[in-house]
């Protein structure tokens, strides 16, 4: 960042306090103030390494990441995570603070212990966490002593861990011992690439600071964009996931939901069967009861007969009484029986019914759910429509700045190149990157291309054409021969081949090589240097770090197996 002090005051400033006071936020935003790190810069009686420094910070977020609350020791380095119940939209953080006993002395090595804390908390990525301990310590830097600020954005339970006096940093290394406790605001709080509010991180007073430095904090800037554009896409895959799962779940649910309301038909009909056979049952019973009394009647009747002498009438007449009894028999069974009917009926439809209920309780449990879902697949969708506008306003932002930086050093000097090209490597595990405009005085980034997956190792220049491969093998990436604007660095035009991501790139007359990838297997390839259009591909399948050498006419490369091969440079043959 520019400084703005003068040099000669400076070791007065540290020697007597001269600049002791706190980043004033309102001068900030009004542009009258700027954040200049004083750091000690001298002799040093031990020198870490980065690798020792960033473990510092490492250990500190592995405890937070298994459990721990709280992290380090109060007289050194310690995390406070703070993570409390739903308090409107106030937030969560993580306070990090800077016992009297700490000796970073350096914003360099403060941030390179924050990145290793935010690596081993929130498994970052070291240049992702590197991005982010930068934005840290400039937000709590501008932020410093704005009490207002802290206690109406977080939690009760993180205000508790803070004090006035304390909340944020100073931009004075001889102030951070004792009297630090730096915010780091939280997302999700859990490990992964949304654990950190990058929202909070880019107010507009933390960019506006940014952009008051040289180099018009470019490099950091384009940095944080990549983070909230992957943010982006895992919301958007989370979003995409929940609907899905929604969806699904939705026809199971309408399925059950079908079956439980059969099951229920079924329970009515059970039931009304069961009324019926006992309403029949009881008619039989009534029935049965009538042709007992006339049993009774008839039994009466043939005993006034034969005592009145009249034999076959009273025959008969018993004969019928017999019949009416057995005739009340068989009702009073038949009425037996459907009232057995009736109480399987009614038992079935019980059984069935208590099914139907739990049933139902299931699916009201999983329609409960089904609202969360919904829910957090708003949430984020939410989230990604957001992240993608920051995104998208911020690039512009950045577009604008770099145009300026060129600008400014096109009318410092005309008729001189604004700046030289580089390449930037953005990862230590690959050598993906970006080409870069740098001034070659200072090395500032005046110039930066959006697209961040070219492999540096390949740029190549062709007369005045800057030519390489760029690209990944993921969802609708690919990883092509490409041609890149030298004035805005950005990529003109790519070929139709797909190249193997580790392949290099290889200029020999009116052609280049590269290593194509087809079906699994790698072959060396020709292609136009100027329409990428391939015009010859080995027959023999050559090793994925293959090289070529062009002399005597041939070219030499390399087998699948690693052994030599000698090729015709033009027909590959």
């Amino acid at each position: 960042m520019k400084n703005r002090l003068f040099p000669a005051l400076l070791g007065l400033a540290v020697a007597s306090g001269l600049f002791a006071q706190n980043v004033d936020r309102p001068e900030l935003e009004n542009n009258q103030a700027v954040i200049n790190w004083i750091n000690y810069e001298g002799p040093h009686s031990r020198i870490d390494t980065v690798e020792q420094i960033r473990a510092i910070g490492l250990q500190l977020g592995l405890a937070i990441k298994n459990g721990a609350q709280r992290a380090g020791a109060n007289n050194r380095y310690f995390v406070i995570h703070c993570v409390s119940d739903v308090d409107g939209d106030k937030l969560d953080a993580d306070v990090f603070g800077l016992g009297v006993d700490v000796g970073v002395d350096h914003i360099r090595n403060l941030r390179l212990i924050i990145q290793g804390y935010l690596q081993g908390a929130y498994d970052y990525s070291a240049a992702d966490a590197a991005v982010l301990a930068r934005f840290i310590t400039v937000y709590n830097a501008v932020f410093r002593g704005d009490w207002d600020f802290f206690s109406n954005r977080y939690k009760n339970l993180v205000v508790e861990n803070l004090s006035a006096e304390k909340a944020g940093i100073s931009i004075r290394f001889d102030e951070w011992p004792g009297q630090t406790l730096m915010t780091i605001p939280l997302g999700t709080g859990e490990p992964g690439l949304s654990a950190l509010d990058t929202s909070m991180l880019t107010d507009s007073g933390v960019i506006d600071e940014m952009r008051s430095a040289d180099d018009r904090g470019i490099e950091d800037r384009q940095g944080m964009v990549d983070i909230k554009e992957r943010e982006a896409d895992e919301a958007n895959q989370s979003a995409t996931l929940q609907r899905g799962v929604i969806a699904e779940e939705e026809r199971d649910i309408q399925r059950d939901q079908d079956e439980v309301t059969t099951t229920r038909r079924r329970v009515e009909d059970q039931q009304a069967e069961a009324g019926r056979q006992q309403q029949q049952a009881e008619q039989q019973r009534q029935q049965a009861e009538q042709q007992r009394q006339e049993a009774a009647r008839r039994q009466q009747e043939a005993a006034e007969a034969a005592e009145a002498g009249r034999q076959q009438e009273a025959e008969r007449l018993r004969q019928e009484a017999e019949n009416a009894r057995r005739e009340a028999e068989a009702s009073e069974q038949s009425a037996a029986q459907r009232e057995q009917e009736a109480e399987r009926q009614q038992e079935a439809a019980r059984r069935q019914s208590a099914a139907a209920d739990q049933r139902q309780q299931e699916i009201d449990q999983r329609q409960a759910e089904q609202e969360q879902r919904r829910r957090e697949a708003d949430a984020a969708q939410q989230t990604a429509d957001r992240k993608t506008a920051e995104a998208q306003q911020e690039r512009q932002q950045i577009a604008e700045d770099q145009q300026a930086l060129i600008d400014q050093v096109a009318s410092a000097s005309p008729s001189a190149v604004p700046g030289v090209l580089a390449a930037a490597n953005l990862q230590k595990g690959n050598s993906l990157g970006r080409l870069v405009r740098v001034n070659p005085a200072t090395m500032a980034t005046i110039q930066s291309s959006q697209m961040n997956t070219l492999n540096t190792r390949t740029v190549t220049m062709v007369g005045n054409r800057i030519i390489g491969i760029a690209g990944i093998q993921r969802r609708n990436g690919a990883v092509r021969i490409v041609e890149i604007d030298a004035a805005t660095l950005e990529m003109l035009k790519q070929g139709d081949d797909d190249i193997s991501p580790n392949s290099l790139l290889w200029v020999n007359g009116s052609s280049v090589y590269a290593i194509s990838a087809a079906g699994g297997k790698n072959y060396l390839s020709r292609f136009d240097a100027v329409s990428f259009a391939k015009q010859a591909q080995s027959s023999v399948e050559v090793h994925p770090y293959a090289s070529c050498l062009f002399q005597g006419g041939k070219v030499l490369t390399q087998k699948a197996d690693g052994t030599p091969l000698v090729l015709d440079p033009q027909s590959l043959q």
